[in-house]
This record gives structure tokens, C-alpha cells and sequence, in this order.
């Protein structure tokens, strides 16, 4: 993933709590919620720079794949 900035935010707790809301009911987290906002906000205005990485994917990412494990000989029957 490509390097995030971090840094504090304060917002009244009325402002925090609504945000909240909003970002669970877009199945979002709060910080996915700011990053969006501020994402469509700088798009509209025609401020969003052409280099400005993609938002980040949104849910889980995916598992990596593993070999499968060889499976153990039945018992009674030596292993090979």
C-alpha cells in the first residue's frame, strides 16, 4: 500500500458522533468516511491533484493462497 499520512483530528462530539453514524451506515470506518469526503470535496472543487493515490480498498483483504498441506497416510499404512 502506498504511504499514508497521519494526523490528529479534533471535531466536536457532536460533529464525531454524526460522522460515526453516517460512515456505519456507508459501511465505512470513520477514517474511511473523512477520506471519502474530503476525496469527493477536492474532486468537485477541481482540486484533487492527478498524482493523488487511489483511496484504499475497502474490506478485508484477500487471503493469501498457501500450498495445501500433504495429507497424513490413514492409519495402519505407512507414510511414503
Amino acid at each position: 500500500m502506498a504511504d499514508r499520512k497521519s494526523f490528529l483530528l479534533r471535531l466536536d462530539p457532536a460533529v464525531h458522533d454524526a460522522l460515526v453514524r453516517w460512515a456505519n451506515d456507508d459501511l465505512r470506518s470513520a477514517n474511511a468516511q473523512i477520506e471519502f469526503l474530503l476525496r469527493r470535496s477536492l474532486t468537485t472543487a477541481g482540486r484533487l491533484p492527478k498524482d493523488a493515490g487511489k483511496p484504499a480498498r475497502r474490506g478485508r483483504p484477500p487471503k493469501k493462497q498457501t500450498e495445501t498441506p500433504p495429507q497424513a497416510a490413514p492409519e495402519g499404512e505407512p507414510e511414503k
